[in-house]
């Protein structure tokens, strides 16, 4: 037990450390934010005055002594309220060396204590996102304080807005006088944009500006599902212009490759009556980190029947390159992306963002852009899967459940033709469906998290199809007692796994990877497996003996007599002793042609939809 316990120890410390890491971001333990004071919600810093006032109890301290500091909405507006607060006291002569002093809590329900600037309780936060509308602390003057000590807060009343950095009551040492009390606006100001005049236009793309659009050669002037990036350089600026159909937001990056993450971004965000336009950087996969610094101007902006337009000017240098903002002199894969707003916190994307084929040089020589929104792996994952289980299966069980009695005399490599056919489509098969396996992991680099139950049915359907040949290399002889359990397995195990890789395929064309147009594509997928069954259904009858070959046959003949061919009789009818067996053979054979013929253009327009997108 005592070794058990070692060892346990450790795993459950580090468990309650991890806990507390995930769960502190969502109770206002908001360390990152010591620094700047601005939290990271994707948005600017209200241009409006603050509604919220910081008073203290005094403007005068001694070393080690308190003060009482209040957070208010100062406003008798029952419906004012803040959600979230991060109160600071700096140094007023430097107020970028950091928090000063620390705190004591006066409402623990309501406030915690953080450590800034490596200082134990040099900040106060909240404990939650209630609503509230009066906050108190003590503050306590460390030994060696500067002579004057300014309050500041960063309010925040929705994800969307708040106000950071609202500056506070100067207090001064005992020793030194008071300065008068200071403004709580916020001093952080935006620049406006105006409205745009008329749509954009695809004119001048390729030789005035550069563009890259989805669909391919698509005008936003004239289409509204057009979603359109263009650029062209105007002395050292370049100027942007961004279009889509979405309810929330349009946006771009710049990325270094093809992977989300570590990217300059531009947001174009539709808040009904107006589009805030900002830049962003991304870390990861998360949401995008509004910059603190404005770097964009001559913005503008329209909105007509759910279109968010937006353009904007941005330097082609930025100074130290701060906040991830990318020199456009240099080459980057462009990223175009849209989504849904909530709040005014942006979402994950509607569709997997339209990436550029390759990298452009934002300065350069004006083009006219290709793209696609998904991956080639991915692409790829979609062709060979599709072939597998819509082709190569489909013939091989037919081969195998129809065919067994034709060629009774032929032979390949020493064994009977319909089982050297269903044996290379079933080794196909298993082929292509390990390949397309794979691929998505080297893609997503791991296990996809957002892809539903599709990659749990994939995985499911590439076990099936590693047990079925592993089972025929144990079948019995054919006069062997126990044939029949080997002909149950694997009918069963077959069948299964194609019902399930069918299921599969229906969801993984609605995957964002590879999302291909519906619904017409769910139709023809739909119309594919209607196929394969009638087609089933047809040879199974005629096996059956209640299909009147023979008077199908006749039919035929009836309906070619006009056909001016001396040697009809010849082709149709070929003499042979066993006549009924014949017909019955051309008969199968005809349905095989027929369904490979329909499967066929089914397989060819879902390729060619996929080499599309």
């Amino acid at each position: 037990m005592e070794r058990i316990s070692v060892k346990v120890w450790p795993l459950l410390v580090l468990f309650v450390a991890c806990l507390k890491i995930v769960t502190c971001y969502k109770n206002g333990k908001v360390v990152e934010a010591c620094e700047d004071m601005i939290p990271l919600h994707s948005h600017h810093s209200s241009p409006e005055p603050s509604p919220y006032n910081i008073s203290v109890d005094k403007v005068k301290f001694s070393p080690g002594g308190q003060i009482k500091v209040t957070l208010s909405t100062g406003s008798s507006d029952s419906k004012l309220y803040f959600s979230g607060f991060l109160i600071q006291a700096r140094d007023f002569g430097h107020p970028s060396a950091g928090a000063v002093g620390s705190f004591a809590l006066l409402e623990p329900a309501v406030s915690q204590l953080l450590q800034c600037n490596n200082i134990e309780g040099s900040a106060v936060s909240h404990t939650s996102s209630t609503h509230k509308t009066e906050v108190q602390v003590l503050w306590t003057a460390p030994q060696n304080s500067p002579s004057k000590i300014q309050f500041q807060v960063t309010v925040v009343q929705k994800y969307n807005l708040y106000w950071a950095r609202i500056l506070g009551p100067v207090v001064s040492l005992n020793d030194t006088s008071p300065l008068p009390q200071q403004s709580t606006a916020g001093a952080k100001t935006t620049t406006a944009a105006t409205s745009l005049s008329r749509p954009f236009s695809s004119e001048g793309c390729g030789f005035k500006k550069s563009c890259l659009r989805d669909p391919v050669g698509c005008d936003p002037h004239s289409s509204p599902h057009c979603y359109f990036l263009s650029f062209w350089t105007e002395d050292q600026s370049v100027v942007f212009e961004l279009s889509g159909l979405a309810s929330g937001y349009v946006s771009f990056a710049l990325s270094t490759d093809k992977w989300m993450g570590h990217d300059d971004v531009y947001l174009c965000i539709n808040y009904t009556d107006h589009v805030d336009i900002s830049a962003a950087y991304v870390v990861e996969r998360t949401h995008p980190v509004t910059s603190s610094e404005n770097v964009l101007r001559d913005m503008a902006w329209r909105l007509s029947d759910g279109v968010i337009q937006c353009s904007f000017r941005r330097n082609i240098r930025i100074p130290g390159r701060s906040q991830n903002r990318f020199d456009l002199d240099q080459t980057y894969y462009l990223f175009m992306a849209h989504g849904r707003v909530d709040n005014g916190r942006t979402h994950r994307h509607d569709r997997q963002p339209l990436i550029s084929e390759s990298q452009v040089v934002i300065t350069g020589p004006p083009e006219d852009l290709g793209g696609s929104r998904s991956p080639l792996l991915i692409k790829f994952h979609g062709v060979f899967m599709l072939i597998a289980w819509m082709t190569t299966v489909s013939t091989g069980v037919i081969m195998a459940r129809y065919f067994k009695p034709d060629w009774p005399e032929t032979t390949v490599c020493g064994h009977r033709v319909w089982f050297q056919f269903h044996r290379a489509l079933m080794i196909l098969t298993v082929l292509l469906t390990c390949t397309g396996f794979i691929l998505p992991f080297i893609y997503r680099r791991g296990w996809s998290k957002r892809a539903g139950s599709h990659p749990y049915l994939g995985c499911t359907v590439m076990l099936l199809a590693v047990i079925q040949p592993i089972v025929a290399l144990f079948r019995p002889a054919a006069d062997s007692s126990r044939r029949y359990i080997f002909n149950w397995v694997h009918l069963g195990t077959g069948t299964v796994a194609q019902v399930i890789a069918v299921v599969a395929i229906f969801l993984g064309i609605h995957q964002q990877a590879l999302l291909l147009p519906a619904p017409w594509t769910t139709g023809l997928l739909a119309g594919h497996v209607v196929w394969f069954v009638l087609a089933d259904i047809v040879l199974e009858v005629h096996r059956r003996g209640l299909f009147p070959t023979g008077q199908f046959f006749k039919t035929f003949q009836i309906f070619t007599e006009n056909i001016q061919t001396e040697d009809k009789e010849a082709i149709l009818f070929v003499p042979c002793d066993n006549e009924s067996y014949i017909k019955g053979t051309c008969f199968k054979k005809l349905v095989l042609v027929i369904y490979l013929c329909g499967n066929f253009v089914c397989l060819t327009l879902l390729l060619g939809t996929i080499s599309r997108i």
